[in-house]
This record gives structure tokens, C-alpha cells and sequence, in this order.
């Protein structure tokens, strides 16, 4: 997501390259650019224009600073603005309540159930004991897919197959989370059309019966400005707490992230951008303007790192490349590990300098894959001594794969690489 927006403001703010003070002029140009990336990013042009007048009013006659260029300052100005539009600061959900509960609402199709099961193993990884509650009655699937989230993240999940009245449920479920130390209740809805008026009667009472801690509103971000519609439309009868993006993983333009909190004043508190349970990421306005800006978001990545590396296994793999025995076993074990911080192309993007750069990039996310089924088919001692794969030991290893003796040798080649480059660096370190 933002990939054309980035780099059109960036191309935009080019322009004031090489000038020494910021004029009406030049400032005229670049906030019609940015407006016009913004609106072609489907932002509102009402809040896209609100946006570069305010930005033009605070840029034009500033000084330049002898430390930094006019196309600096303009960045600073636009990414102060660009924070303010997102919601100025990071909003968490709130926990109280015995039991806290979370009414999950939202249009068909757009991730409620998913989203269900990201936030159950979000709270869980907090040290809580989520319950889930099936109360989309009018859709089978929803069911069954919210047991198969349960079960895979080991959280119990609450349903009634007969009983085809959520309002029965979810107050049963509340009995039965209190009855068995459940300490978080997350409930999910039917999906709904905003035209439905017995549908949004029904979740209007559900919200007025069961008084949730917070509701949740989950938005399909590909919907681009009818996502932003129907969130005013909800917002207007169930006044909820804060807003989901799903699918940013998607061909999504950015807009409904942009355009969303200064049409419905509510904070967004999660982004998803992908199927994994653990694809789900608290809402950061000064980070998300930062990626938009091309700056990358650095806290995220080494905070999905943190999430998947812990202090031990850090420090045996550092000791293990100090002492150059680092093998196939451990390079496996860091793949699967990479794997769980998130689509790759994502994370790249988080690094300040890179994002611009990927919009036509390919990445194959599949390699990965590739080289496991490679490793996976050696025996334990081929792992640790890559050194004694003989041709045959190829053979059998690129047949036991399914790839072949070619991918083996490349394989093993560039691991050969790898182990030499982590030597010198070794060497350059003891030399110091």
C-alpha cells in the first residue's frame, strides 16, 4: 500500500530542491501535486484539499534553516500534517471490564471473522484468556471458520448451532466466559449492508443489551471511499470506538487510511494486511506517515522482530556465528523465523530509503519455501556438514524435494558464501 502516493509526494516535493527559501510559487506547485496524489490515491478531495491549504499556510515565507533544504522542511511540514490526518497519536483498546468485551462489526466480506481470530492470539500474547463467540447466524461458514481460528491458536470458542438469535448468545457467552475465567469476550457479528435496516437494528440492540468495552469496526480498505462511507453510515448508528483496515496487503490506493478519521473522529487501532493470525499491527499514526513519506518505519520492524526472536536464541545464534559453526540447521531455523515476521515485500518496505524503491519489484515469496523443502530433505548430519554432500547424497536430496540438482548446488553454494562472509566479518571484528 502507498507505493504511487510515495512516490509522487516524493516527486512532488523534488521540486523545492536547490531553492533557498520557500515561496508562494514554488509551494503553490507542490501542494497541487500533492493534492493531486492524494485525490488519485481515492482520498476525499474535500479532506485533500483541506489538507495542502493548511500545508501551504504553514510552509509559505518560512525560512530555511542553513542546516537543511527547502524539500527537507517541506517533508517535515507535510508529515506533521500527514500524523494530524491519520489521528495524531496511537490510540490501544481498552481492557476494562470482568469481562472486557469487543463487539466486532463491519460490512460482508470485510474480515470481521479474521480479524476475530487476529485479535484473540494479539490478547492472548498479552497474558489474557480470550474467549470468541459465534454470533453470525446467517452464515455456516462463519462458524465453522471461527472454530478453525479458535483451534489454531488455542482459544476457545463459544457457539450455539440451534439457538439463531444473537442476542441469546451473546449473553449466554458472557455467562459462560464469567463462569470459566475467560477475562476478554470477543464477538463476532454477521457482516451487514448499511442499506439492511433489520440488520442494523439487530447489532444497534446487541450493543445496547451487552454494553461492550469497545466496537470495533472493520473496514475492507480496497473499498477505497465507500469503505470511508459506510464507516460514517455505521458510525452514525452504532457510534463505535475505533476502526480496523483489513486487506492492506492488497491493491488498496490508501485512501480509506487516510481519509477515514477526520470523516467518522474516531481513531483506526489495528491494520491487517495479510490471512496469517499474526498479520495484524497496532495503528501508528507517526509510523504510517513516515512509510507514506518514504522514511520506512523502523520501530515496526525491530518490534516484529522482538516478537519472534527472544534473548536466548539470539544469543546462541550469535554465538554460534562467532565461532563459525553456524549451519543449514540454524539457517533453516532463521527462514522459518524471518517467515513469521510477515510478507517480505512488507518488511522491506519498513526500512527508510527502500520502500520507494519496490513499487515494480517482484519478490518471491516462494523462495523460501524452496530452500526448505531443500534442507528438509538432508539428514541431520547433512545439515550440520554441508561439506559431505556427495553427488549422490544431490541426487537423492534434489528427489526427495522435488526440485533439482542445479537448485541443490545453488543452494549450497551460496551458503558456502554466506558462512565465508560471516568469517570475515568475524575477523575484522577480532582485528579491531
Amino acid at each position: 500500500m502507498f507505493e504511487n502516493l510515495s512516490l509522487k509526494i516524493e516527486k512532488a516535493i523534488k521540486n523545492l530542491k536547490g531553492q533557498g527559501r520557500i515561496s508562494e510559487i514554488n509551494v503553490a506547485e507542490t501542494t497541487k501535486e500533492i493534492r493531486k496524489a492524494l485525490v488519485e490515491a481515492d482520498v476525499n478531495y474535500k479532506i485533500a484539499k483541506e489538507f495542502t491549504d493548511v500545508v501551504k499556510a504553514k510552509a509559505i515565507g518560512e525560512n530555511v534553516l542553513t542546516s537543511i533544504s527547502p524539500g527537507q522542511l517541506m517533508i517535515k511540514i507535510v508529515n506533521d500534517e500527514l500524523v494530524e490526518l491519520l489521528g495524531s497519536t496511537h490510540s490501544d483498546i481498552n481492557f476494562n471490564g470482568s469481562p472486557a468485551i469487543f463487539l466486532i462489526a463491519g460490512l460482508q466480506g470485510s474480515g470481521k471473522t479474521t480479524f476475530s481470530g487476529k485479535l484473540a492470539k494479539y490478547i492472548k500474547s498479552k497474558g489474557r484468556n480470550p474467549i470468541l463467540v459465534a454470533c453470525d447466524v446467517y452464515r455456516p461458514a462463519a462458524i465453522n471458520q471461527l472454530k478453525v481460528l479458535g483451534e489454531s491458536i488455542d482459544v476457545n470458542v463459544y457457539t450455539e448451532i440451534e439457538n439463531k438469535n444473537p442476542l441469546e448468545i451473546a449473553k449466554n457467552a458472557l455467562k459462560f466466559a464469567k463462569d470459566h475465567n475467560h477475562n476478554v469476550v470477543i464477538i463476532d457479528t454477521a457482516g451487514r449492508l448499511s442499506i439492511d435496516e433489520q440488520m442494523m437494528n439487530e447489532i444497534s440492540n446487541l450493543k445496547l443489551e451487552i454494553k461492550p468495552t469497545e466496537t470495533l469496526f472493520v473496514v475492507d480498505s480496497m473499498t477505497g471511499q465507500d469503505a470511508v462511507n459506510t464507516a460514517k453510515t455505521f458510525n452514525d448508528r452504532l457510534n463505535f470506538d475505533g476502526v480496523v483496515l483489513t486487506k492492506l496487503d492488497g491493491d488498496t490506493r490508501g485512501g480509506a487510511a487516510l481519509s477515514i478519521k477526520s470523516v467518522v473522529n474516531k481513531p483506526i487501532k489495528f491494520v491487517s494486511n495479510g490471512e496469517k493470525l499474526d498479520a495484524l499491527e497496532l495503528f501508528y499514526p507517526d509510523r504510517m506517515a513516515g512509510r507514506i513519506l518514504g522514511k520506512g518505519d523502523v520501530v515496526s520492524l525491530v518490534e516484529r522482530a522482538q516478537s519472534v526472536y527472544n534473548e536466548e536464541e539470539t544469543r546462541k545464534l550469535n554465538k554460534k556465528i562467532s565461532k563459525n559453526t553456524f549451519d543449514l540447521e540454524d539457517f533453516l531455523a532463521q527462514l522459518q523465523q524471518i517467515k513469521k515476521m510477515g510478507n517480505i515485500k512488507d518488511l522491506m518496505g519498513m526500512i527508510p530509503g527502500v520502500s520507494n524503491k519496490m513499487k515494480d519489484m517482484d519478490v518471491d515469496e516462494s523462495a523460501f519455501s524452496k530452500i526448505e523443502c531443500i534442507i528438509q530433505s538432508m539428514t541431520p548430519q547433512e545439515r550440520k556438514s554441508p561439506e559431505i554432500i556427495s553427488a549422490s547424497r544431490k541426487n537423492r536430496i534434489a528427489k526427495g524435494s522435488g526440485k533439482t540438482v542445479q537448485e541443490v548446488n545453488k543452494l549450497l553454494d551460496q551458503f558456502t558464501e554466506m558462512k565465508k562472509m560471516m568469517k570475515n566479518m568475524n575477523a575484522m571484528k577480532m582485528g579491531r
